[in-house]
């Protein structure tokens, strides 16, 4: 007999954005002659910049030419690629190796299939409330968890605790759902906190690319000691719209190495890089040839003009919230806005009231952990149009 892995009854039946696709569903069925305003998923809605489609392009052509052809490539990425992220690193003041660094499909199944790396003994450490993914990929493994309390007390940025032990420790900075960014000093303190503990950090970087103070880290590894305690994880999703195309890395630096149950000692990169060899077959060349136009000056000048569209969009939302006095988060070095339900409503409750009377779709923030009762996230990725439309319809109905 074959036998199931019951960790897969631990985990939620539906996974929070298939519930609210699901519930979203049911209304435009019922009500098809009303316009339904999307702002929970954080899908992006600007197309690609120019430099990206003129690589692309060119990409297609060379696939179409049997000197210039291309079939399986590296599973790391190209060095094309690999070596346009360096730079953009170093840019940052971030001196990392090629072989650090490894392409993926997102920053989302990295941080899935990291946990490849670890044993079932480990504590996951992770923030309450986070990005769900974190959370079932550890429940079907069957690893303890262990949450952090992220509140408006602490600015839902929870810090190190020595009583409290983790293995390996989840950050995500800028936050999703919250929208909060550590500063330097803080991540300071968790990088000192996982070297003291012999802990492993998994920091979630996505949101890099809205940070938009210099004083605050865009990478970990701009932290002394982090070398030695870190995986970077980064996508390409919302710095340049690569939703619909797939493409993020991972950083695993040389030096990070940790032991086995029973001593033996290993390093994490060569782990990761004979992970991805056995159960990854690579990108795209097309789309890494888009990846590394982004990674270009030129690229990255481009990509900004378009987070600056949705931070716009952000400051819109935060406007208009203030204007009805409701107190919210992040929405500054981020795409997302962290608000208080208003009237003391549960966040399930208040989804269903926003659809059913203004056709807005936001995300309940108890679908990102306990401490998500009583908030709800909404996103500035949607177009200007409907941002301010959404937002007056909030407003009426408030």
């Amino acid at each position: 007999m074959a036998y199931l892995n019951e960790n897969y009854l631990n985990v939620k039946e539906s996974y929070l954005f298939s519930e609210i696709a699901k519930r979203v569903s049911s209304f435009t069925e019922a009500n098809p002659d009303k316009k339904v305003i999307r702002m929970g998923i954080g899908d992006v809605t600007l197309p690609l910049e120019p430099l990206v489609i003129e690589a692309l392009h060119r990409a297609v052509d060379e696939m179409g030419n049997a000197a210039t052809f291309r079939g399986y490539g590296p599973e790391q990425g190209y060095a094309f690629l690999r070596e346009a992220i360096q730079q953009y690193y170093s840019r940052g003041g971030v001196s990392l190796d090629m072989d650090e660094i490894f392409v993926s499909d997102g920053a989302k199944s990295d941080l899935g299939n990291i946990t490849d790396l670890f044993s079932i003994e480990n504590v996951a450490l992770i923030p309450d409330p986070v990005y769900p993914v974190y959370v079932d990929t550890n429940i079907m493994s069957g690893r303890k968890i262990v949450y952090m309390n992220a509140n408006a007390e602490n600015g839902f940025l929870p810090m190190p605790d020595d009583r409290v032990h983790g293995d390996m420790i989840y950050l995500c900075s800028p936050n999703n759902p919250t929208g909060a960014v550590y500063n330097k000093q803080q991540l300071k303190a968790w990088v000192d906190y996982a070297n003291a503990h012999e802990a492993i950090i998994l920091f979630d970087a996505a949101y890099e690319s809205f940070i938009g103070d210099d004083s605050l880290p865009r990478s970990i590894f701009q932290i002394e000691g982090a070398k030695t305690c870190a995986i970077e994880f980064c996508s390409l999703s919302k710095t340049a719209g690569f939703t619909g195309t797939r493409c993020g890395y991972t950083v695993v630096p040389k030096q990070l190495k940790k032991k086995t149950c029973d001593g033996k000692e290993l390093y994490m990169n060569k782990m990761w890089n004979r992970r991805q060899t056995t159960k990854f077959n690579g990108v795209p060349y097309i789309i890494q040839k888009g990846a590394a136009a982004v990674f270009s000056v030129e690229g990255m000048k481009q990509a900004h003009e378009m987070i600056a569209y949705y931070k716009q969009n952000a400051k819109i939302i935060a406007d208009a919230l203030s204007e009805k006095g409701i107190k919210f988060f992040g929405g500054v070095h981020s795409p997302y806005i962290w608000m208080e339900c208003p009237k003391g409503m549960l966040s399930w409750d208040f989804f269903d009231y926003l659809l059913s009377k203004a056709a807005v779709v936001g995300t309940p923030g108890a679908g990102f952990g306990v401490n998500g009762e009583g908030f709800f996230r909404l996103t500035s990725f949607g177009n200007r149009e409907n941002t301010m439309e959404a937002m007056e319809r909030i407003k009426k109905l408030l």
